[in-house]
């Protein structure tokens, strides 16, 4: 066992954990954080997206012992905010971008993190929008709504 330190979601936490533990059973196992799921244990369907130091990440396949130091961000620190609901989530809700919701917080986690990476005011293409969430699948094809609630955010 190994301790590991980093910040989650703005609070600097530890944890012990052995050296095999992905980033997503220790957010699970460890802290009850639960947003963050595991749909394919093979970072192809995105449901584990978390964001570190900036990045979407796939929290099934990220080794917890690469967090030391680091940043994370899951969708439980978003929708924790005093004043409401993050403006990512209220454009999910206001185009009915969340039919089952397995896949929802991924995929409001990857358009955070597209998003914290542009400038204020830059534009951002569908295509662009698309090329950001590709790495998240939703089996409930709500796709259509997903790029139209990112695109309002956009436009904002």
């Amino acid at each position: 066992m190994q301790q590991v330190s980093f910040i989650l979601n703005g609070d600097r936490v530890e944890a012990w954990v052995n050296g095999h533990e992905m980033l997503l059973q220790v957010l699970r196992e460890k802290f009850a954080l639960l947003g963050a799921r595991e749909g394919c244990g093979m970072g192809e369907c995105g449901a584990c997206t978390v964001i570190v130091d900036g990045l979407s990440i796939d929290s099934c396949l990220f080794p917890v012992l690469e967090v030391e130091g680091c940043r994370v961000e899951t969708i439980e620190g978003l929708g924790s905010r005093p004043e409401g609901m993050h403006p990512i989530q209220q454009a999910f809700l206001e185009h009915g971008a969340s039919q089952c919701g397995f896949c929802t917080p991924g995929m409001v986690m990857s358009t955070k993190a597209m998003l914290d990476e542009r400038e204020a005011g830059e534009k951002i293409t569908e295509n662009e929008i698309k090329h950001a969430l590709a790495g998240n699948l939703c089996r409930c094809t709500g796709y259509y709504q997903i790029i139209e609630a990112v695109k309002s955010l956009v436009e904002k």
